[in-house]
């Protein structure tokens, strides 16, 4: 398979997230490695990075193309939500700089069987973790109309999903909906004429919210940023690339809650709460890709970029 993945927002990643030369950086999301070569050549020969992917494919991808780095790298098949206990157990900390670069990306997108794409008929898979024993069709076939609706509406922001959840049913106690294509026959059966002659594919945003629901994406990547910080030096930093406004939500909300120092009533004389800060929010206010950069790579439009850096702790704390 040709694994290519152009980085999304590199140059501004790199300048944000590479503020210390050697130490120890995380590529939570390998992919392609296209950003880990990246944070490489900028923070110099001594550093090392931890590299993690779920995907085996994406894993053996960036083992090929970070061959020539192989002595710098320690590759890591897993998802994001163990960060935590595998640099713990491995006595990787603290680190340096984080990097998460979410959602699915273009080679598994482009791969048929994978079934993420509504735009070839596959097996309804979905899976990035191939171990993983839920796939898209197993939750078309075993989850209520109302759990289906629920998902839908959440994960995909489908005003049509309770229309869809109900054509799901009725469908599959016809025939199992196992395959992307018949998927996309029952949703566009499902969604009236005159909505599916605007806007995206009519099956995009369930074809969404499947695949986070198969991967338990947005569960895990409330726990992972919360333990990032953890895991970090003192003016250590954490970068996150999302792609859709539920990833982009998650990483906002927990990055300003993170960086809230006291939450005392405004007239108390001292602060009982005893709460501190964590984070400092370097990035107000989301990055986006330039015009050029969303030209030569159109999926690279949707893409958010914020990043916080955190705070010196307490004497006596870890790190």
């Amino acid at each position: 398979m040709n694994y290519q993945h152009v980085p999304v927002l590199a140059q501004e990643v790199i300048e944000l997230l590479c503020w210390r030369q050697g130490g120890i950086y995380v590529d939570a999301t390998v992919g392609g490695g296209g950003h880990a070569r990246l944070v490489l050549d900028a923070v110099g020969t001594e550093a090392r990075l931890v590299a993690f992917d779920q995907d085996p494919v994406a894993l053996d991808a960036a083992r090929e193309m970070l061959q020539d780095k192989a002595d710098q790298i320690i590759f890591i098949g897993s998802n994001f939500v163990h960060l935590y206990s595998i640099l713990t157990e491995r006595q990787l900390l603290p680190i340096d700089g984080i990097l998460f670069d979410l959602g699915v990306s273009s080679p598994q997108l482009d791969v048929a069987q994978r079934g993420f794409s509504y735009r070839y008929d596959a097996p309804l898979d979905m899976r990035m973790d191939p171990q993983s024993a839920v796939t898209a069709a197993h939750l078309l076939a075993t989850l209520s109309e109302e759990e289906l609706a629920k998902i839908i509406a959440e994960y995909g922001e489908e005003r049509w999903a309770k229309r869809i959840a109900k054509f799901i049913v009725l469908e599959r106690k016809q025939s199992p909906i196992t395959n992307t294509g018949h998927l996309v026959d029952v949703i566009k059966a499902a969604i009236p004429a005159g909505a599916r002659r605007r806007g995206p594919h009519p099956a995009r945003r369930t074809f969404q919210a499947l695949r986070i629901a198969v991967n338990r994406e947005l569960e895990f990547l409330k726990q992972a940023l919360v333990d990032a910080v953890k895991v970090l030096r003192p003016n250590g930093r954490i970068a996150v690339i999302s792609f859709h406004s539920l990833e982009d939500r998650i990483v906002k909300e927990t990055f300003s809650r993170l960086a809230a120092g006291c939450q005392c009533p405004p007239d108390l004389p001292v602060c009982v709460c005893n709460r501190q800060a964590e984070l400092e929010i370097i990035t107000r206010k989301p990055i986006i890709p330039s015009a050029a950069e969303t030209t030569q790579n159109p999926r690279a439009r949707s893409a958010k970029l914020r990043v916080a850096q955190k705070v010196l702790p307490d004497e006596g704390d870890e790190y």
